[in-house]
């Protein structure tokens, strides 16, 4: 069925326009397969475009699974504040209260980080690392044990910077609380309560239903990405697999009292609110909460997360008071612009809200000269230069990802970039375009770091 089919079968005309977007966005990028849906009013809308790859090609449903990467956070997250209320877990007690053996370059930082720190990503250590221990009980233990290795990068707390790592320490506590696998435990806390019967960690689950592969974007031709799945080691941080009608059951949840659907009580509405509680400023409008994205739009609390793995991209966004939730799952490394174009246009069309658009400002070469430098990061250098009278950002990629002798994958071409508030900036072009970042400053109001991506890249002198 052809993207044109597709659309004749839609009959809502609010969900059809929002869905020919859809379709305009993926020609444009490319992306090669993507689900969309909507929840508005207690009613879902939900239609799959394009292909699942483009070596073995079928139809993307409202049923194909796709990787969800990053969103799985929150599902972490949700399953220790299931533990807090159970009174098995504090929130701001050390982590070494639960994970005695827990040890980090930095003693100090070891000793006092909490479960917040690792929640809100201000934990400062390297938070880029990826390794595949295997798919035995101690893949997640032998990854934690290997985090010694990783250089502190921030003081405890001091600086938000995005953090897979701390996410593999948070789906260790579950393991080491309920002395089960993370996957078992997070399955008994929260997928079965909330009915995710299309919800998975392994590709032996996976593969007899129909799924997404991911792809590589390069010069618009799309390549299949492989390794296909994360490696068990990683499941905390990015590990679900599922279809878009139980990411909306999950995100329904999170509209709710804290009741699951059959009214048994997983959360009190006290806790499911401090999960949605900004604690931490993070990049552009978003503040962090324990694990959630939050943003306050004329009034309006929108929460939300985006993922990537190896050639797939996803976002969900909830507006907890109005009952409202959108989703967009792709298939291809361009999918993140697709996923904030689409996310963007149906929060306005739904529900009448706007996300601000910064302005780029005008700045004189001599402002900007401060900022062109070259910036490091545990994926990724960054160098950012005058092009054309303002500046530019060429990320290249180091590899490392998902083992740490992975080869880079290809690094996107260099992307304008403008300023548009005091040392804070927005990229311009695809794949990145409307990706925001920060300059950040050292006490001696010197540029010491470039926030982009959510990763803090250390200026190199």
């Amino acid at each position: 069925m052809t993207p044109a089919d597709t659309l004749e079968t839609i009959t809502d005309p609010k969900f059809r326009q929002l869905c020919e977007e859809v379709v305009i966005g993926m020609d444009r990028l490319p992306v090669i397969g993507a689900v969309v849906g909507v929840f508005h009013d207690g009613k879902e809308y939900v239609a799959g475009f394009g292909v699942t790859s483009v070596e073995h090609p079928l139809p993307v449903t409202e049923d194909t699974l796709f990787q969800i990467g990053s969103i799985t956070k929150t599902y972490t997250a949700t399953a220790l504040m299931r533990l807090v209320e159970m009174g098995r877990l504090e929130v701001d007690a050390p982590v070494r209260a639960y994970v005695p053996a827990l040890r980090l370059s930095d003693e100090s930082v070891a000793a006092q980080v909490t479960v917040r720190h690792l929640l809100t990503h201000t934990g400062g250590w390297v938070g880029d690392y990826f390794n595949d221990f295997g798919l035995g009980e101690d893949a997640l233990s032998r990854m934690v044990a290997s985090l010694a290795l990783l250089p502190q990068l921030t003081p405890l707390g001091a600086v938000w910077s995005y953090n897979n790592t701390g996410f593999y320490l948070a789906g260790r506590i579950v393991e080491a609380i309920t002395g089960k696998s993370f996957e078992t435990a997070l399955k008994e806390l929260v997928f079965d309560p909330l009915g995710l019967t299309m919800s998975f960690f392994f590709p032996h689950d996976v593969l007899t239903h129909r799924f997404s592969v991911g792809h590589e974007i390069v010069d618009r031709q799309p390549k299949v990405a492989r390794p296909w799945a994360l490696p068990r080691s990683a499941a905390p941080a990015g590990g679900i697999i599922c279809s878009v009608g139980d990411l909306f059951r999950y995100a329904r949840f999170h509209t709710g009292d804290g009741a699951a659907p059959d009214g048994t009580r997983l959360l009190s509405p006290g806790t499911l609110a401090l999960m949605q509680t900004p604690m931490f400023s993070a990049s552009g409008i978003n503040m962090i909460g324990l694990s959630w994205f939050i943003s306050n739009v004329n009034g309006v609390k929108i929460i939300g997360h985006s993922g990537s793995t190896n050639g797939q991209v996803s976002d969900v966004r909830i507006v907890p008071e109005r009952k409202f939730a959108v989703a967009v799952l792709t298939n291809s490394s361009t999918g993140r612009t697709l996923c904030y174009d689409v996310s963007k246009s149906a929060l306005r069309r739904y529900l009448d809200v706007t996300l601000p658009e910064p302005m780029p400002l005008e700045l004189p070469p001599d402002t900007l000269s401060e900022y062109t430098g070259r910036y490091d990061s545990a994926l990724a250098v960054g160098e950012v230069s005058f092009q054309d009278g303002g500046l530019a950002l060429t990320l290249t990629f180091k590899g490392g990802f998902p083992t740490p002798d992975s080869p880079p994958p290809p690094s996107p071409p260099p992307m304008r970039i403008a300023l548009y508030d005091e040392d804070r900036m927005i990229a311009l072009d695809d794949p990145f375009k409307s990706e925001r970042g920060e300059f950040l400053r050292d006490p001696d109001g010197h540029i010491a770091w470039l926030r982009v991506a959510g990763r803090v890249f250390a200026r190199q002198t």
